[in-house]
């Protein structure tokens, strides 16, 4: 596995990740991350001379607006295997911090990450991280 930023070829794969993990993240965000390097891949593909677009099965993605994770999502058969720490890793490998706004089901997930953590509301039960 390794990580690589996103193509306008991976579009359609990079989509099919995330609306397999039921984020809403239109096509046109996606497409803005895209070509402004702030949308990263988990591939399955080897690394070096081995490595080639066309072989790269996408695992995971996560598409970022600047310094905010607007989505990160790993396919449901691939999730506990790091995949999805591997991006976040190579999130903060090209940005000085991050901001994220997550659900409860993902707390752990960024705290382990060494996010920041607070509650934006009482009633809607969603948190913002921050990692620098």
């Amino acid at each position: 596995m390794r990580v690589r930023e996103a193509t306008e070829a991976d579009l359609p794969a990079v989509m099919n990740v995330l609306d397999g993990a039921a984020l809403e993240i239109g096509v046109p965000t996606v497409r803005t991350g895209i070509a402004g390097d702030g949308t990263l891949i988990s591939v399955s593909g080897g690394s070096g001379a081995d490595a080639t677009p066309e072989s790269d099965r996408i695992l995971g993605a996560l598409v970022l607006d600047d310094t905010h994770i607007d989505a990160v999502a790993v396919r449901r058969r691939r999730r506990g295997q790091g995949i999805g720490t591997a991006l976040v890793e190579a999130a903060l490998d090209r940005r000085d911090r991050l901001t994220a706004e997550f659900d409860a089901d993902v707390r752990p997930f960024y705290e382990q990450l060494g996010f920041d953590v607070e509650l934006l509301d009482d009633e809607g039960g969603r948190f913002r991280g921050i990692r620098k």
